[in-house]
């Protein structure tokens, strides 16, 4: 199937169910749109989440033993991608970094069947200015994941989160960008 024929049903239901363009609204970023992207009223519904999957997983280097992020905002787009990859027969697994390390259990920010030396794929659901998958970056590198790619559900960055990516020698891309729903920045 096209890469475009995979993101049609990701499309309506961000559109249907997730954008918001009643605003103004305040992001993590600490600017003012017009417009927002709830990602997780996609990423946390069946249907929602089983579209992500099916336009995150063809992207997936297949070098990539895990994908995974920052805990909230890429659990669910790691979970469904590895769900539909595996259920494509190609394994993968996800897993989660904490905000902060736990002094309890395994302790760590890594969470979830990955080690050291394990090539992964980072994600986010959506960025703005890409903090999220800096820290990210740093956290996994930090535990000895090998980052080899990114992958943002939706990016309204402008470049930044690619730009940011460039500089640490990780190849980036995203799925969706506010054009692709009929919102301008």
């Amino acid at each position: 199937m096209a890469m475009s024929d995979r993101r049609a049903p990701l499309i309506t239901h961000l559109r249907e169910v997730s954008l918001r363009t009643d605003g103004p609204f305040t992001l993590r970023s600490g600017a003012v749109a017009d417009w927002y992207m709830d990602a997780r009223r996609t990423t946390f519904d069946g249907a929602g989440a089983w579209a992500v999957g099916e336009a995150v997983a063809p992207l997936v280097a297949d070098e990539a033993v895990a994908i995974g992020g920052m805990t909230m905002g890429a659990d669910p787009v790691a979970l469904a991608t590895a769900i539909v990859a595996t259920r494509s027969g190609r394994p993968l697994n996800a897993f989660s970094i904490r905000a902060a390390p736990k002094d309890h259990g395994t302790g760590g920010r890594v969470v979830g069947p990955v080690g050291p030396g394990d090539a992964v794929c980072l994600v986010e659901d959506t960025a703005t200015t890409g903090g999220a998958f800096f820290e990210a970056y740093g956290a996994a590198v930090e535990a000895g994941l090998e980052v080899i790619q990114a992958i943002c559900l939706f990016d309204r960055s402008e470049g930044a989160v690619a730009a940011g990516m460039a500089l640490r020698n990780v190849p980036y891309r995203a799925v969706l960008h506010p054009i692709d729903l009929g919102v301008t920045l």
